[in-house]
């Protein structure tokens, strides 16, 4: 008997983004598709809390909140990390006013459903821009040890109107 294993399709640009619910920080449930309708999504992929590239690149979101807030963009991050750990390094980094998502149960599922799930369980360094009717608009992998152009991610979603 033959086993075939058949590849997950990953999503593309013009794909529906696929619909998850994952908890953030806080313990609250959060699903992709209930923005749809109203915001535009950028889904912040990192890959692991308390490491210095994250350090730099998650509370840069926050800080510099107001150009996301005027297009009307929801800014979320999912790692596979649990809530207690996003939990704890929010408090460190003095707070993340955005949903960070944990994708720890079943292990990476979200982050696998997404194809940037490293084989070493972490999720790569990537961005996806999802429109207001939850369609991909922008995917792009970033190299791990460099911290990803906010204003380039600003620009993607001033060009979606």
């Amino acid at each position: 008997m033959e086993i075939v294993m058949t590849e997950v399709r990953k999503p593309r640009v013009g794909d529906p983004a696929p619909d998850f619910t994952l908890k953030d920080q806080t313990g609250a449930d959060v699903t992709l598709s209930s923005f749809r309708g109203r915001k535009h999504v950028a889904l912040i992929f990192h890959p692991l809390a308390f490491t210095s590239i994250c350090n730099v690149q998650m509370p840069g979101y926050s800080r510099e909140r107001q150009p996301f807030e005027g297009l009307n963009a929801q800014v979320i991050g999912i790692s596979v990390d649990s809530v207690p750990a996003h939990r704890a390094w929010a408090e460190l980094l003095g707070g993340i006013d955005y949903p960070m998502l944990a994708d720890f149960y079943p292990h990476g599922a979200i982050s696998e459903k997404y194809g940037v799930l490293l084989p070493d369980g972490v999720s790569e360094r990537a961005t996806f821009v999802i429109d207001r009717d939850g369609i991909i608009r922008h995917f792009e992998i970033h190299e791990m040890g460099v911290v990803p152009d906010q204003a380039k991610l600003v620009e993607i979603l001033r060009s979606l109107g």
